[in-house]
């Protein structure tokens, strides 16, 4: 008979009928023992109900032993450059600025050198940054857009930059930098009571004036 024309061949291996009464025609071979894989698989082993995770942990206490605190921030950083890396990497830096200004001054004839950077340079950017994030520079006519927070970490680099600095500047230099800070802080003041007084106006609050006109500040942040 051709292989594909075979009839198939059921075998019926069960040992007890569904009213659990033994067949009488079941393999009389002993079941075989299941493989130490199958009983590892099986699941987890069912602990007693009198071994309770508080009696386990009264027979055998657990030592605990905090984490080392010799992990602490300044570990974690990187290793500074040496004194020879930083040197190297401040002469590479100058001659490729000299480079670049020999560069840009052969491409515009008459052009001066640019000036170097100062402290007061330093100071005047943050300053402007600052002045801008206020809604400084805002053409006439326009609603000034506020950044708050951006303001806020401007005047904030520049009092670090105060305490870092401090007894370390010459005159001029301290005078510049008391004056910006004062100056940029007055200002925040001024316009964060501008949006409260406009916030409370536009919410019906008594004896709150608002702003003056129409172009009033706004946050955009």
């Amino acid at each position: 008979m051709p292989e594909q024309n075979k009839p198939f061949v059921v075998t019926d291996r069960r040992k007890f009928t569904l009213d659990g009464e033994p067949r009488p025609d079941a393999d009389p071979s002993p079941a075989r023992e299941p493989r130490p894989e199958t009983l590892v698989s099986a699941g987890p082993v069912p602990v007693p109900a009198s071994e309770t995770f508080a009696e386990q942990s009264a027979a055998a206490p657990q030592q605990y032993e905090p984490e080392s605190q010799s992990g602490s921030d300044e570990a974690d950083l990187p290793a500074g450059p040496t004194a020879e890396q930083s040197a190297q990497a401040r002469a590479a830096y100058d001659a490729t600025s000299d480079r670049l200004d020999t560069a840009i001054r052969a491409a515009n004839p008459g052009m001066d050198h640019p000036p170097a950077m100062s402290f007061a340079q330093l100071v005047q950017s943050v300053y402007m940054s600052a002045v801008m994030q206020l809604g400084g520079g805002t053409p006439e006519g326009q609603q000034p857009q506020v950044d708050l927070m951006g303001a806020r970490q401007s005047i904030d680099m520049l009092a670090i930059l105060q305490d870092k600095t401090d007894r370390n500047l010459a005159t001029d230099e301290a005078r510049l930098l008391d004056s910006a800070l004062f100056e940029l802080r007055m200002a925040f003041l001024e316009i964060t009571q501008s949006l409260s007084r406009a916030a409370a106006a536009k919410a019906g609050g008594p004896g709150q004036p608002g702003p003056r006109g129409p172009a009033g500040p706004s946050i955009v942040r």
